[in-house]
């Protein structure tokens, strides 16, 4: 164990962070997943806990071990990668599978192994590193839009179209995480105001397309629409009831919570331990737990800034910020949904929420910022050898 700490490397601050967020969800987790455990199993709360346990467990070797890798080869992974994600996205969407009542096409089931995968998730990973990798390219260079198409926008497009027809909120974080990044690289403001008014007259020749016909697609943009109207309108749906059920969890939490394991909402809201976690530690912990909360995420924010910033080349820092990004974006829409600032999305609360595809991709987005940071600290312990006099004269000796 001892060896394994001394081969971490990079922003040991992040390292405490992902640590503490991962720590602070065990309760939570085993709390909340009484609901599932009496509602459709025999009780077992513990097999939760091991659950996610085993989840948090791999993520972290996955993190690891992706922080070993220098992070100059990411590059041309994810030039590799961007066809694999495409394959796989569309196996998905041929044998998507429906995982505790959720629409299908979203998890793709692995052969032998008996695990479901969300390829989405790992699909906007890749893309982000993609993008990034193209930004770094073309970086004080004069590009035409038309230039940029094929290399930048068709790969993206791509993805959005598979993810789309099952996951709105997934396809709408990805195209404005890739329109945050692509901006900050430097891509010309009309360019990308012109990508912004084709993904958007895009997404409306969709839902035309799919209110005309009678499939599972209409009646997924219908869930959309009813969503939107919903949340304008204030109606009563199921929607509705669950965002009813976080308040009340929120509202009897109180300053200091009602204590550990002893939230009565959790047995009312039918995603407690993934989508609306943050209601229940609320509840539990109360408003004190969960401005804990808020603060590691914007603490993140800082950090994966800071390591951007002190990256040595643009790839870095773009690389930092594109797949940093997202990780306290979604935490953000998480909260904001358990809040009602937000229609409700399905989006999870990174490292805390259930879910294995959720914290492996995390992990690896994780892993990825580390590299980079990793890299900077390999370069000042060799500016430091550099500098001392009994390394110069050995090696003159």
């Amino acid at each position: 164990m001892r060896k394994v700490f001394n081969n971490i490397k990079g922003d040991r601050l992040i390292w405490a962070i992902v640590a503490l967020l991962a720590i602070v969800s065990f309760l939570p987790v085993y709390s909340a997943a009484s609901n599932l455990a009496y509602r459709g199993g025999d009780g077992n709360t513990f097999a939760f806990f091991v659950k996610h346990f085993m989840h948090l467990f791999l993520g972290f070797a996955i993190m690891y071990g992706i922080h070993k890798i220098p992070y100059r080869y990411f590059k041309g992974l994810s030039l590799i990668m961007i066809p694999v994600i495409l394959v796989l996205l569309g196996l998905t969407v041929i044998q998507g599978t429906t995982i505790e009542g959720a629409s299908a096409s979203r998890w793709i089931q692995i052969p032998f192994v008996g695990v479901s995968f969300q390829t989405s998730t790992f699909a906007s990973v890749v893309l982000m590193v993609y993008v990034a990798r193209y930004m770094s390219k073309i970086k004080d260079k004069h590009i035409s839009f038309k230039e940029s198409i094929l290399p930048l926008w068709l790969p993206v497009f791509l993805v959005l179209g598979f993810v789309l027809p099952s996951n709105f909120s997934t396809a709408a974080i990805i195209f404005l995480m890739v329109t945050i990044l692509v901006f900050i690289g430097g891509y010309p403001i009309r360019y990308l105001g012109v990508i912004i008014v084709l993904g958007i007259a895009a997404l409306a020749l969709f839902v035309m397309a799919a209110k005309l016909t009678e499939g599972p697609l209409n009646v997924k943009v219908t869930t959309w629409e009813n969503r939107i109207k919903n949340y304008s309108n204030g109606e009563d749906t199921e929607a509705d009831y669950q965002i009813e059920k976080a308040k009340i969890a929120i509202a009897s939490g109180g300053i200091k919570g009602v204590g550990p394991g002893k939230s009565i909402q959790k047995n009312f809201l039918p995603q407690s331990s993934s989508d609306f976690i943050f209601a229940i530690i609320i509840e539990e912990y109360g408003l004190l737990g969960g401005f804990f909360i808020i603060v590691l995420y914007l603490w993140f924010l800082f950090r994966i800034v800071i390591v951007s910033q002190n990256s040595d080349t643009v790839f870095g820092k773009l690389l930092v910020l594109g797949v940093g990004l997202p990780i306290v974006f979604q935490a953000l829409i998480n909260m904001a949904v358990a809040v009602e600032l937000f229609p409700v999305t399905g989006q999870t609360l990174p490292l805390i929420s259930s879910g294995g595809t959720s914290i492996w991709m995390t992990c690896l987005a994780i892993g990825i910022i580390l590299s980079v940071s990793a890299h900077r600290h390999d370069l000042k312990e060799q500016e430091i050898n550099d500098d001392n006099p009994l390394e110069i004269l050995s090696e003159a000796i």
